[in-house]
């Protein structure tokens, strides 16, 4: 499924969607390099770049990941209290989100190059500064992907089952996964929510 896409940034954030339901048509590794490049632009803390990608491309791989992930996410589901048949179903979607669309990138925390503090609040101000610049990271992603013609989601799995992951793709153990995003074609647009109005969005406003 493609549409007809807006050259203009303000078009390009309005029409960005988490899509969940892809197809297996193949797509350029190029186009998915290219946006990684771009999510390398995004600000950071003293220019540190905390992040590292992960890219799985192989069906294999991103089957072997969705089955590892399996046990956790079946284990956070019965959590909500969920029937055992609403558990099965959840997790086949879920599994479907790693599974059919072509690639699968992995968005890692990369602290190697933060600044180290003698004090406990500047450390952890550090450490969340880091984690908001991987959420800008995210986005210059999202919004490259999506300038392509492409289309991807956005999946917080990782956070909760950070050391399957990581021993899965057999990533560097100072690496934090903290998101994966599915890309490839739509198969079908997901639903969208509504957004606030900007007399929603403004708490204050100081003249």
């Amino acid at each position: 499924m493609t549409s007809e896409r807006s050259p203009f940034l303000a078009d390009v954030l309005k029409e960005r969607s988490s899509v969940r339901s892809f197809s297996a048509e193949p797509v350029n590794p190029d186009l998915v390099r290219q946006a990684i490049e771009a999510a390398g632009w995004a600000p950071s803390p003293h220019g540190t770049q905390p992040w590292k990608f992960a890219e799985v491309l192989a069906e294999a791989r991103r089957r072997a990941l969705a089955e590892t992930m399996s046990d956790t996410w079946r284990q956070q589901l019965r959590l909500d209290g969920d029937d055992e048949s609403v558990i099965s179903r959840r997790l086949a979607l879920s599994r479907q989100r790693l599974e059919v669309p072509p690639v699968v990138v992995v968005l890692c925390l990369d602290l190697s190059r933060a600044h180290t503090y003698p004090d406990v609040a500047r450390q952890e101000a550090e450490y969340l500064m880091a984690v908001q610049s991987l959420g800008a990271a995210a986005q210059n992603f999202l919004l490259a992907i999506h300038a392509t013609g492409l289309d991807a989601g956005w999946m917080c799995a990782p956070l909760f089952c950070a050391d399957a992951v990581r021993e899965e793709l057999g990533l560097a153990a100072h690496l934090e996964p903290h998101a994966m995003f599915p890309v490839g074609k739509m198969a079908k647009p997901p639903k969208r929510r509504p957004r606030m109005p900007i007399e929603d969005l403004i708490e204050i406003w100081l003249d």
